[in-house]
C-alpha cells in the first residue's frame, strides 16, 4: 500500500492550521511524529469530543504515520485535564511505540513549537518547521483522516463545534461547504438577536457577519458572540483606529514581550518594540519591524498582556507584512534558549478567558450523531496551503459524496476536492464549485 498516494488522492490536509497538504509531511524521515490534541484556543472542544468518541481511528492513523515515516516515537499531546480523552486514546494503544504527553491547561499549548518543545525538548530553529528537527506535526483530525483515507475515502466532512450563544452548543461532523448558517440553524438558533461569528476560534481565527460564508477543511468551528461583546467591538475596528490607539497609549512597559510564548521559548519576538514602529519613520519601521518577523500571531499581547488594551498582535500582522513585501527577512543572530522564567510566566486558559470576558460561555460541547443536511453546499477551490484545485467537473454533472470534483495541477502542492453531498453540479468559478442536492 502507498500511504502517501492514499493521502493524496483522499484530499488530506492539516485541518489545525492553514492546511498544508498531509501527503507532503508523510513523505518525510523523522524520528517522532507528534499528535496535536492540545486544542487551547477557547471555547471550542471539538478535538476532544473526536478524541473521545473516534480514539481507534485516530490511533490507526498514526501508527500508519509512525510505520510509514520510520519514526521511533509518536506522541499524543493532550491536556491533563482531559482525562476521558486520555483514557479512550491509551485504551487503544497497542504497539508501544507511542506515549502521551500531557500538557498543562495554557494558552496556547497547542503552538507547534511548544507542543515540539513539550514533547522532545527540542527547539525549531528560527523560521524552521519541526521537520528541521526530526518530527512531524498534525491534528488529531488529520490523523482520523489518514485512517479513512487508507479505505479509500476522501475528506468530504469536518468536524466542528459550534458554541456561544446558541442555544445547543455541540461537536458534529458536516459537510463542507456548509453555510454558517446552516451551522446555527443545526445548533438551535442564537440565544440573541444580533451577534457576531468568530471563525475557529476568538484568539487567531477571524470575526465574520456573513452567514453565506462556509465550512473548509480548515475550519475548527464558530463561536457567536453578541454584537455588544468587548471582543467584537475590538476586533471589529479599523486598522487606522488600532494603529493610532497604539501611537498614543503604548507606554513601552514591555508585557507584551514578557508574556509572548515565542520571546519565552527563546525566539527573538519583542511586541513592544514592534510598537514603536508606528510612532517612527520609515526608517524606524525597518529597524523595529524585524522584531515581528518570528510571531506566531496567538494574539497573547493583545488579548491579555497589555494593560493599555492596545493591538502589539496587529502590529506585528502589519510588519510581516510589510517585510515580505519589501524582501526583508530577520536572521536570529543569538541561539534559540528557552528563558528561565518561561514556566512561571504561562497564562492558565481560565485565567485568559476571564481577561477576555468568555469564561461564561465556556460550556461542554457534546458529540452528535446528526449531521446537517443542507440544499447545497459551496465548495471553495483553495482551502489549503499552495495552489486553488482545478474544477474536473462540469456544470450539470450528476455527482456522488466522494466523486472528485477539483485536481491538483501536476507537480504543484495542493489538495484533490471532493463532492461532499450527493447532487447535481449548478455553478462553478475560479472560486468555488456549487453542488445542490
Amino acid at each position: 500500500m502507498d500511504l502517501t498516494k492514499k493521502i493524496f488522492d483522499a484530499g488530506v490536509v492539516g485541518v489545525g492550521g492553514a492546511g498544508f497538504p498531509t501527503h507532503i509531511k508523510a513523505n518525510s524521515k523523522v524520528e517522532y511524529v507528534l499528535v496535536n490534541g492540545a486544542e487551547c484556543e477557547p471555547l471550542i472542544h471539538k478535538d476532544f469530543e473526536i478524541m473521545c468518541h473516534f480514539a481507534p481511528e485516530i490511533v490507526n492513523g498514526v501508527e500508519l504515520m509512525v510505520q510509514q515515516t520510520a519514526a521511533k516515537k509518536g506522541f499524543f499531546g493532550i491536556k491533563e485535564k482531559n482525562e476521558k480523552a486520555i483514557e479512550a486514546v491509551k485504551s487503544n494503544l497497542k504497539s508501544g511505540k507511542i506515549d502521551i504527553c500531557t500538557l498543562g491547561d495554557f494558552y496556547p499549548s497547542g503552538d507547534e513549537y511548544e507542543l515540539v518543545y513539550a514533547a522532545t525538548k527540542r527547539l525549531i530553529p528560527p523560521h524552521g518547521l519541526p521537520l528541521d528537527v526530526g518530527c512531524v506535526v498534525n491534528n488529531v483530525e488529520t490523523f482520523y483522516n489518514i485512517s479513512r483515507a487508507v479505505n479509500d475515502k476522501p475528506v468530504t466532512k469536518k468536524f466542528i463545534s459550534v458554541a456561544g450563544c446558541v442555544k445547543n452548543p455541540s461537536s458534529f461532523f458536516v459537510p463542507i461547504g456548509t453555510s454558517f448558517q446552516e451551522l446555527i440553524k443545526f445548533a438551535g438558533g442564537t440565544t440573541v438577536s444580533e451577534y457576531g461569528i468568530f471563525v475557529s476560534g476568538i484568539m487567531m481565527g477571524k470575526l465574520t457577519f456573513d452567514e453565506s460564508e462556509v465550512v473548509t477543511k480548515t475550519t475548527a468551528g464558530i463561536i457567536i458572540l453578541p454584537n455588544n461583546h468587548y471582543l467584537i467591538n475590538r476586533t471589529n475596528r479599523s486598522t487606522e483606529s488600532k494603529n493610532r490607539i497604539g501611537k498614543s497609549a503604548c507606554d513601552q512597559c514591555s508585557y507584551c514581550t514578557e508574556f509572548c510564548p515565542r520571546y519565552l521559548l527563546g525566539y527573538d519576538v519583542q511586541p513592544h518594540k514592534v510598537m514603536r514602529s508606528l510612532g517612527f519613520s520609515t526608517s524606524g519601521n525597518a529597524v523595529w519591524n524585524q522584531y515581528a518577523d518570528l510571531c506566531c500571531s496567538c494574539g497573547l499581547c493583545s488579548l491579555y498582556a497589555c494593560p493599555e488594551d492596545s493591538y502589539p498582535r496587529e502590529s506585528c500582522d502589519q510588519s510581516k507584512i510589510e517585510m515580505k513585501k519589501n524582501g526583508i527577512k530577520y536572521d536570529q543572530q543569538k541561539p534559540v534558549k528557552v528563558h528561565p522564567i518561561k514556566e512561571g510566566r504561562r497564562v492558565p486558559l481560565k485565567q485568559l478567558m476571564k481577561r477576555i470576558d468568555v469564561l461564561k460561555y465556556d460550556v461542554h460541547t457534546p458529540y452528535m450523531q446528526q449531521s446537517p443536511k443542507p440544499d447545497s453546499v459551496k465548495i471553495l477551490l483553495k482551502q489549503h496551503i499552495g495552489s486553488a484545485a482545478i474544477p474536473s467537473i462540469k456544470i450539470g454533472a450528476i455527482v456522488n459524496e466522494g466523486t472528485l470534483i477539483a485536481d491538483i495541477e501536476n507537480g504543484k502542492l495542493g489538495a484533490k476536492l471532493h463532492a461532499s453531498i450527493s447532487g447535481k453540479v449548478t455553478q462553478i468559478t475560479n472560486e468555488f464549485i456549487i453542488i445542490t442536492a
